[in-house]
């Protein structure tokens, strides 16, 4: 069983930056891809973006450019520095993990059913 536990969300200005956090159990985090999705309630999770156990990196076409996934697999934590918010970005964002040992299907790093662990989520709020 894996734990993951986001943190770091806010209120932010429009323009402005944060980043995001997210602490997972185990120890074979280096092991683990991880993602970073974002939903709305009543809405469909939106892959924002992944980085693998080999460290490449996958990002959606609204983040690119501005937001940046990185990890730290001595901490077993996953990071999302987001900058230049904006009012489109508020919602919930959700840390997943795969893991190895996965009995699912391997899909493209921006399918949520590539991943079998999630956090609850942390809350962004961009104000303009």
């Amino acid at each position: 069983q894996v734990q993951l536990v986001e943190s770091g969300g806010g209120l932010v200005q429009a323009g402005g930056s944060l980043r995001l956090s997210c602490a997972a159990s185990g120890r074979t985090f280096s092991s683990y891809d991880m993602g970073w999705f974002r939903q709305a309630p009543g809405k469909e999770r939106v892959f924002v973006a992944a980085i693998s156990s080999g460290r490449s990196t996958y990002y959606a076409d609204s983040v690119k450019g501005r937001f940046t996934i990185s990890r730290d697999n001595a901490k077993s934590t996953v990071y999302l520095q987001m900058f230049n918010l904006k009012d489109g970005d508020t919602t919930g964002y959700y840390c997943a993990a795969r893991t190895p040992w996965t009995l699912r299907r391997r899909n493209g790093p921006g399918d949520p059913d590539n991943y079998d662990y999630w956090g609850q989520g942390t809350q962004v709020t961009v104000s303009s």
